[in-house]
């Protein structure tokens, strides 16, 4: 065992047999356990606010999408060590929800709800998945930060230009790489969390939301485009 307790991100104690407990630190546990329990609370009010946007057929945004999005985030950041943080992560989430009732409304009148069930599903399972392997083998993937970072950046520039050029074939490429590099976040963020890279439940609900969102938005997409006739 390390003598260096501040690099033991979950306890290791000597049970009678003989074999080492790998119980989650005090710490780290709380951390998960707000995190996730506010990341809930935040799909679940994403998921009303998208049902709320459906329901009144409000338009699709485009590029105007970022605007608030970007500001709720920095307004997040800003705040993430007080109490106001919360609000704004729920104004965050809330506008992306919002955002989401006409793509889905789009795809309802395009394919039905066959690649929404798809790609919801798919989510679910990718999700837990990734969160259970990282939890369960408590790998740390410290050494992915780069590669993720620049992927995710490189995808979001494609993205936008792709938007002008409308290539079909660049939309599909760009969904996938988004897609997967959504789940890799989904796992660095989760091992941030356990070997204490992250300490704030507001900045990791926040990442985890929105790696889920866009895992759910490509994975649409491919569904989308494997459904049409």
């Amino acid at each position: 065992m390390d003598s260096n307790p501040n690099l033991n991100k979950y306890s290791s104690k000597t049970m009678p047999s003989g074999i080492q407990s790998t119980a989650l630190d005090p710490a780290v546990a709380k951390v998960l356990r707000s995190t996730y329990t506010l990341l809930g609370a935040t799909l679940a009010f994403s998921a009303l606010m998208a049902g709320i946007s459906m329901a009144i057929n409000a338009p699709f945004f485009g590029l105007w999408t970022l605007l608030p999005y970007f500001l709720c985030l920095w307004m997040t950041e800003k705040n993430k060590n007080n109490a106001s943080g919360i609000l704004w992560v729920f104004a965050l989430t809330g506008w992306l929800g919002f955002t989401l009732g006409p793509i889905l409304n789009m795809y309802l009148a395009v394919t039905g709800s066959g690649p929404i069930m798809m790609a919801l599903g798919s989510t679910a399972l990718v999700f837990f998945g990734a969160s259970a392997y990282v939890l369960t083998t408590r790998k740390n993937l410290s050494f992915m930060t780069g590669f993720l970072m620049t992927g995710i950046l490189v995808a979001f520039v494609a993205s936008i230009a792709n938007i002008f050029l409308k290539i079909p074939a660049l939309a599909i490429t760009v969904s996938s790489v988004f897609a997967f590099l959504s789940a890799g976040i989904i796992m660095w963020q989760t091992s941030a969390i356990i070997h204490g890279g992250e300490r704030n439940y507001i900045s990791a609900t926040v990442t985890l939301f929105v790696m889920i969102y866009n895992l759910f938005l490509s994975l649409l997409h491919i569904f989308g485009v494997m459904n049409d006739d």
